[in-house]
């Protein structure tokens, strides 16, 4: 008989209780496409079709969306492509509480209408006491757009030809700006801008002098710029995209602008992310002058840019609540992460794996720091190990260099050390599945 015909109809897998429980947790859609997976194994061989609904159950994904959760030990601690900053604890658990209804725009006590995110507004506040007034939106160039719209539609913006960068994916700032209907104004050469050069460019049509931090290169040389305290005489408002979102001056990055340094030297206005240095959900911050935030919020673009309640939760536990596990990475010791990197090659070791801790340099990464190289230590393996890492549970995502695969360290938590082994544990297992296959 053709082993075809003792495939498992789809109703009759779908009747297994497992699978119908699976289906009030993750959705008759993600279920059924499973279980049609595995029956497919099993009509080409592959699977004994008696097993096609304990293959199914073993495949079920943890929850019906597909990000995996990923331990990022690149040595950059703001990776872009893994989502930049990760979440402190507390900020994933307030988001969790206020999936469901929640008072963001609600007085509880009175029952009338209340101002939105309110609470994250007056954390962001606090955060930055030079700030006359704040406002959030959905991400940095949103911020610069609305500004942009409201402070500068049909008029000029005054900017340095070498600011005019472009912010990654083929997102450029000049294009951003020109297409809130604003006119730029560029002043200076690619190396050097002088004040001068600013106080020439502004007249009655300026909307704004813009300074952007070129966060994600850097240009050496004969260089020059004017910084915000000199362009904030020019008698216009001076907008400063710091970019990185530093709330305040950091010792181990002195490079790096800060919002509150922007504010007192003379910034009308600064827009920074959420999701950087400030280590919280994506989002666009906007703090100075209470007058032109209050222009920007009123502006009809503002209602299409406002950021959801699960962001102003998580903003506003990343602003009250523990050091966020950027800032842990940032400062994390380098000893310890030489000790950790010892530990786990000795214990992989053990399992016979080639494993070595060497010293290693992270990143700050997602356009902060540019240049700063941070001492850190890593775990070396076979290059051989990238894949499997990748794609296990949880994935790995490490770096190779000279056939090497570097797993660092500065990213990760300490308690995560146990995952890491595990996750490499098996992938060696993997490994040495696939030679032995290979040879035969």
């Amino acid at each position: 008989m053709d082993s075809r015909r003792l495939v498992p109809r789809t109703d009759a897998v779908l009747a297994d209780p497992r699978l119908v429980a699976a289906v009030e947790r993750l959705g008759r859609a993600v279920v059924k496409e499973v279980v049609t997976a595995a029956q497919q194994r099993a009509r080409q061989g592959g699977l004994d079709p008696r097993e096609v609904a304990d293959a199914a159950v073993a495949a079920l994904p943890p929850y019906p969306a597909s990000p995996r959760p990923v331990i990022n030990m690149t040595g950059v601690l703001v990776h872009t492509n893994l989502g930049r900053a990760p979440l402190s604890e507390a900020a994933r658990a307030a988001a969790l509480a206020s999936a469901g209804p929640v008072d963001v725009e609600f007085d509880l006590a009175t029952g009338a209408r209340a101002r939105r995110g309110r609470g994250a507004l007056e954390a962001l506040a606090r955060a930055v006491p030079a700030a006359g007034d704040v406002h959030v939106v959905n991400n940095n160039a949103a911020a610069l757009v609305l500004v942009a719209t409201a402070l500068a539609a049909g008029r000029e913006i005054v900017v340095s030809r070498g600011e005019l960068v472009e912010i990654g994916d083929g997102f450029r700032i000049p294009d951003l700006l020109v297409s809130t209907g604003a006119r730029l104004r560029e002043v200076g050469t690619t190396n050097r801008t002088s004040c001068a050069d600013y106080r020439a460019a502004v007249g009655p049509g300026t909307g704004f002098v813009l300074k952007v931090h070129p966060s994600n290169f850097r240009v050496e040389g004969f260089t020059g710029s004017a910084g915000v305290g000199e362009l904030s005489g020019l008698g216009v408002p001076v907008v400063a995209d710091i970019g990185s979102g530093l709330l305040a001056r950091e010792p181990l990055l002195p490079g790096e602008p800060d919002a509150a340094s922007a504010l007192a030297a003379g910034a009308a206005l600064v827009t920074a992310s959420g999701d950087k240095l400030l280590g919280g959900p994506q989002a666009g911050l906007l703090l100075g002058r209470r007058d032109l935030v209050e222009r920007c919020r009123r502006h009809p673009l503002a209602r299409a840019l406002r950021v959801d309640k699960l962001t102003l939760a998580a903003l506003e536990a990343t602003l009250r609540g523990p050091e966020s596990p950027v800032r842990q990475a940032l400062r994390a010791d380098p000893e310890m992460l030489r000790e950790r990197a010892g530990a786990l090659a000795r214990r992989l070791a053990e399992a016979g794996i080639d494993a070595r801790a060497v010293p290693s340099e992270a990143a700050v990464g997602g356009g902060g720091a540019p240049g700063v190289r941070l001492p850190s230590a890593a775990l070396s393996l076979p290059e051989r190990f990238a894949r499997p890492l990748r794609t296990g549970d949880p994935a790995v995502v490490g770096r190779v260099e000279g056939r090497r695969l570097l797993l660092d360290l500065r990213a990760v938590p300490a308690g995560a050390d146990d995952d890491v082994a595990r996750v490499v544990l098996r992938a060696h297992g993997d490994v040495a599945r696939a030679v032995l296959g290979a040879d035969a």
